[in-house]
């Protein structure tokens, strides 16, 4: 994960240059609507996320753009029809961290490379992850989770949304960096695994702080830390992993914006640019905020830099872990 820093830079980047790169578009796109492609069912934080920007982008310009929802095969579904689409600018894909993961779990098996078959828009936001445990379980910090694991060795575990999710390979990190003793439990989708937690079932669970504060300020669950350098909007009573005893490591899901591979550059810059403008609005950012993302808004530069960064370290904690794709 990136720090605000680097949302605040690149914010500033591109707002800089938004002038330059509207006047070099050419008038003649977009010709048509413009489909947008989420891989992934409608009301989740990453459709939520991607229709707030799209709606503010439409705002700006005046364009038509259509979400498409297309769910399937841990993201790949939709990836692959965007990556198939013609590059004239009228198609455009959200990705997450699954598609960073994806690189290395189902290597030489993907109908698309998740780098070179598209071209970087913009890093849309990062959602730190809120780490949290059952009221059953007698610990109260991360210190003392760690060494409770360690003292009963196969008895914690962890759930996640699946094989592959930022929030079971954050997890994984935890585990390798901590010497936590803990056991992967994947469930399909995060609504079963909040149940057993709260049922005290399972023992800890990792997502985003939409997803978990409603259920620790209702007193159902316990938080431990934010897998952070710094606390996070929507979760500040919430401390870092390294102010809760734990190591210093950083996991999050993100939104990031991609086009086919050939997208002529002036409209990805355009893009890109209205992009970072409609993020970068107060309205916006409020909305950001309440779901516990931290606004960026880069360069496509940046954005690629960063899809890179994250495929190298997931890949890391994958081949450490041994963890294979279902």
């Amino acid at each position: 994960m990136q720090t605000v820093n680097f949302a605040k830079r690149a914010a500033l980047a591109l707002l800089l240059t938004l002038p330059a790169w509207a006047q070099a578009q050419s008038p003649a796109w977009p010709s048509k609507p413009i489909k947008w492609i989420v891989p992934y069912t409608p009301g989740g934080i990453t459709d939520n996320a991607t229709r707030m920007v799209v709606q503010k982008v439409q705002e700006q310009t005046g364009w038509t753009i259509v979400i498409e929802n297309k769910p399937g095969a841990n993201s790949m579904l939709g990836a692959d029809l965007a990556a198939r689409s013609a590059p004239d600018g009228h198609t455009f894909l959200t990705v997450i961290g699954a598609h960073a993961a994806n690189a290395t779990l189902y290597a030489g098996r993907m109908p698309y490379d998740p780098v070179k078959s598209f071209a970087p828009v913009s890093l849309v936001g990062i959602a730190p992850l809120v780490m949290t445990v059952s009221n059953n379980l007698p610990v109260k910090d991360v210190k003392e989770l760690i060494a409770y694991s360690k003292a009963n060795p196969g008895k914690v575990a962890f759930g996640s949304s699946g094989v592959g999710a930022a929030a079971h390979l954050t997890q994984e990190l935890f585990k390798q960096a901590s010497g936590a003793d803990m056991v992967h439990v994947p469930y399909k989708g995060t609504a079963p695994a909040l149940a057993d937690l709260m049922g005290g079932n399972l023992q800890v669970l990792t997502d985003t702080a939409s997803a978990m504060m409603p259920h620790v300020r209702s007193g159902k669950i316990k938080p431990l830390a934010v897998f952070s350098n710094k606390r996070v909007p929507g979760a500040t009573e919430v401390p870092t992993i390294a102010e809760a005893g734990g190591p210093a490591i950083e996991g999050s899901t993100w939104v990031l914006f991609l086009a086919p591979s050939a997208t002529s550059k002036d409209i990805v810059n355009r893009m890109s640019a209205e992009t970072a403008k409609a993020i970068n609005s107060p309205e916006l950012r409020a909305k950001f905020e309440a779901l516990g993302i931290e606004s960026v808004g880069s360069s496509p530069e940046q954005a690629g830099k960063f899809l890179d960064e994250e495929i190298v370290k997931w890949a890391k904690v994958i081949n450490a872990a041994g963890v294979k794709a279902d």
